[in-house]
C-alpha cells in the first residue's frame, strides 16, 4: 500500500525538528511540545462524517449505501476535495486522501484546506436516475458540513461535471437565497463551471514533465552538474534526447496528458503506449492520440480492443495485456489510473527512469523506496496532479465574482501557478538528500506548521 499521509507528516516534522531556522521562536521544551502538537493536529482529521444513504432503486428495492466526507484541516481556508464513487472506497482511504489534499493545497499556495468524499458504489452498475438520487442524498445528508465557505466538493474517480451539476442544484434547492455557485467545483460551463477545468489535471501532469526537461534542465545545468547526485545525473543524461512516453490510464487525466505530449513543440517526445482497464496499445513510432480520443469518446471511454476497431479508425498499434505498460522500456511512465499500481511484485521490472504520478498514490511505499534507490525521478502526485484543485480555485473565485475567464487565460494561470511551485521545489530536491516526494511534503508541512503557530493552535 501507499505510505499513509499521517506517517509522511510525522517524518516531515522529524526532519524539521532539527532545523533551527524553522520556527526559531520555539526552543527547548516549548519546541518539543509544539512539535508534538503539530504531529497530533496534522496527522489526524478534524472531522469524519459517515452516513448510509437511503436509495430507492428503479427495481423497487431500497438499499443503504455507505458514504463519507472527511474534513482534514482548514487552517489555510475552506475544506476542498473530490467525491469518489467506487466500490472499493473505504473510510481509511478517504481520510488519507483528505490529508493529501491539505498538503497539496499548501504546496501550491492554494487557500483551501483538505477534504475528501467517498460513496461505496460501482457507478457503471447504477442507472442515471439512481446516480442522480445518490448525489442528491449525499448533499442532503451532509448539508450542514458543505458550503462555499465551509467545504467544497469536486469530481474524483467515478464522478464528473454531471454529478457536480446535480449536487449544486440540490445545494441550491435546500439553501434558498444563499450563494451557491461556489458550493461545488468541476461543474459544467452552463452551470458556472470554469473553462479548462476538465482538462486541468491532465494538462498539469504533462506541464510538470515539460517544465522539468524544457526549462529546468536548460536553466540549471550548472546546479545539476555540481550537485552530481544520482537524480541529477539521470536528468542530465536526457539532455537533447528524444523521450518515449507511456501513459497508464486513458481517462480524463491520462488522455489529456497524452494529447498534450502529442501536440507539444517544446520537447522531442512521442507517446508510444497507452492503456486502460482492458488493453495496452503500443507503436514504437508514436500513437495517434487524437484518433484514440475520438474512439474512446464513442465507446464509453474504452480504447480499441481488437484489430477491427483499430482498422475502423485507422489506428496503427499492437494490442497487449494492459499490465504490460508498467514494465515497458520507455523513458517516461505516466501513471494516471488508480493507486498501488507499481508495487513489490512488479517494481523490479520497471524500466522507466522518469515516473509522473497523475493518479493519487499509484506507487506503493516499498516500491517508492526501491525506485528512489535506483535513481528514478518520481514527480509525485502532490506536485504533478494539482491542476484540478488549482483550476477549481479559479472556478470558485469566478463564481464569487460572477466574472468568467477564457480557457487560454485559465490555462496560462494554471501554468504560472505550477511553475512557481516547481521553481521552489526542484532546486531544493536536486540539492537535498530527500527524494522529491519527501521534499514536497516537508515544504507543505513547513507552511502549515507556520500558519498553525501564528494562529495560536499549538498551545
Amino acid at each position: 500500500m501507499a505510505k499513509q499521509t499521517s506517517d509522511i507528516i510525522k517524518q516531515s516534522l522529524e526532519a524539521l525538528m532539527g532545523n533551527g531556522e524553522f520556527l526559531r521562536e520555539l526552543t527547548g521544551e516549548a519546541r518539543t511540545k509544539a512539535f508534538g502538537s503539530l504531529t497530533a493536529i496534522l496527522s489526524t482529521p478534524n472531522k469524519v462524517h459517515k452516513s448510509f444513504l437511503r436509495i430507492s432503486l428503479e427495481n423497487g428495492e431500497v438499499v443503504r449505501i455507505p458514504a463519507f466526507r472527511v474534513q482534514h484541516n482548514n487552517a489555510l481556508g475552506p475544506y476542498k476535495g473530490g467525491i469518489r464513487f467506487h466500490e472499493t472506497v473505504n473510510e481509511g482511504e478517504v481520510i488519507n486522501l483528505a490529508a493529501l489534499m491539505t498538503l497539496k493545497n499548501a504546496l501550491h499556495d492554494v487557500p483551501f484546506g483538505g477534504g475528501k468524499g467517498g460513496v461505496i458504489i460501482n457507478p457503471r452498475e447504477r442507472s442515471i436516475k439512481e446516480l442522480n438520487l445518490i448525489c442528491k442524498k449525499y448533499v442532503q445528508y451532509f448539508s450542514d458540513s458543505l458550503g462555499p465557505d465551509k467545504d467544497i466538493p469536486a469530481p474524483d474517480v467515478g464522478t464528473s461535471e454531471r454529478e457536480m451539476d446535480w449536487m449544486m442544484a440540490e445545494y441550491k434547492s435546500i439553501r434558498p437565497g444563499e450563494p451557491y455557485l461556489g458550493s461545488v467545483t468541476g461543474k459544467s460551463i452552463a452551470n458556472g463551471g470554469s473553462l479548462g477545468r476538465r482538462e486541468a489535471t491532465g494538462k498539469g501532469v504533462y506541464f510538470s514533465l515539460r517544465y522539468l526537461f524544457h526549462q529546468f534542465l536548460k536553466e540549471n545545468k550548472s546546479l545539476l552538474t555540481n550537485t552530481g547526485n544520482q537524480y541529477a545525473k539521470s536528468l542530465l543524461s536526457y539532455e537533447d534526447k528524444p523521450l518515449t512516453i507511456a501513459v497508464q490510464g486513458f481517462g480524463n487525466v491520462g488522455s489529456i496528458a497524452a494529447l498534450e505530449a502529442y501536440h507539444c513543440t517544446y520537447l522531442q517526445n512521442k507517446v508510444v503506449s497507452v492503456s486502460d482497464r482492458n488493453v495496452m496499445l503500443y507503436n514504437s513510432e508514436g500513437l495517434d492520440i487524437p484518433s484514440l480520443m475520438t474512439f474512446a469518446k464513442a465507446h464509453n471511454g474504452d480504447l480499441p480492443a481488437n484489430e477491427q476497431q483499430l482498422d475502423e479508425y485507422n489506428i496503427k498499434a499492437t494490442i497487449n495485456p494492459n499490465d504490460n505498460i508498467l514494465t515497458l522500456d520507455v523513458d517516461v511512465l505516466v501513471l494516471a489510473a488508480l493507486e498501488d499500481q507499481i508495487n513489490q511484485e512488479n517494481v523490479e521490472h520497471v524500466k522507466a527512469k522518469i515516473i509522473v504520478e497523475g493518479a493519487n498514490a499509484p506507487v506503493t511505499a516499498q516500491a517508492d523506496e526501491h525506485l528512489n534507490d535506483k535513481g528514478v525521478i518520481i514527480i509525485p502526485d502532490i506536485l504533478a496532479n494539482a491542476g484540478g484543485v488549482i483550476v477549481s480555485y479559479f472556478e470558485w473565485l469566478q463564481g464569487r465574482e460572477t466574472q468568467f475567464r477564457s480557457e487560454d487565460e485559465i490555462t496560462k494561470m494554471l501554468y504560472q501557478k505550477m511553475q512557481t511551485t516547481l521553481e521552489t521545489i526542484l532546486p531544493q530536491f536536486f540539492g537535498d538528500p530527500f527524494p522529491l516526494r519527501q521534499n514536497c511534503y516537508i515544504h507543505s508541512v513547513m507552511k502549515l506548521s507556520n500558519v498553525l503557530f501564528k494562529q495560536g493552535k499549538l498551545y
